[in-house]
């Protein structure tokens, strides 16, 4: 409850201050989201996750198939329905890492062990060409080039986006990744 009403309270602040130059760019910026869900109404937790990100991030440009896949890192626990979205945001990389983690907090995820069970996921996969390293904020996102269950519906929007750091395609990235874990659209 502590964090939902920390993020709630830090989102109100950015969208209350006048200063949005510190929080928000004047020139729109495309970032690829990935959202999963293994916990309840799989599929409205991703559709409610849609309308969150439509609301506090941006216009949602296109969005990928729905893919059911075997969890990834931590094996003993139910199937994740997971999707990639392209969004167009004002938001700076940092802000939008805040309200992808209030909307997270909004919908009840709790903090719990990594790569464990979530009613709602939201990462940042891409934010325009970038390479951030601050803090616990990396872009790309650090394990997408060895996640088949990223790179497919990253590949359904995106083929031939050019990995800033690795310089490979998402259709390269797929087809070198080793990941033999259970992906397939529903």
């Amino acid at each position: 409850m502590w964090l939902l009403l920390k993020y709630l309270l830090k989102y109100l602040f950015i969208m209350s201050t006048k200063e949005f130059g510190t929080d928000r760019k004047s020139e729109i910026n495309l970032t690829y989201l990935s959202i999963g869900s293994n916990i309840g109404d799989r599929t409205k937790n991703l559709s409610n996750s849609l309308l969150e990100i439509e609301n506090k991030i941006g216009n949602i440009v296109c969005k990928s198939k729905i893919y059911e896949t075997e969890p990834w890192g931590y094996k003993y626990q139910d199937f994740f329905l997971n999707q990639v979205i392209q969004v167009e945001t004002y938001l700076i990389p940092e802000t939008l890492l805040d309200t992808c983690k209030l909307i997270e907090s909004k919908m009840g995820r709790k903090v719990n062990k990594k790569w464990r069970e979530r009613i709602i996921d939201v990462d940042i996969l891409y934010f325009n060409n970038s390479i951030i390293k601050k803090n616990n904020l990396l872009i790309p996102h650090q394990f997408l080039h060895d996640r088949k269950f990223i790179l497919k519906p990253l590949n359904d929007i995106a083929p031939t986006f050019l990995h800033p750091k690795l310089l490979k395609t998402t259709k390269n990235l797929l087809n070198d990744c080793i990941d033999k874990s259970t992906v397939y659209a529903i």
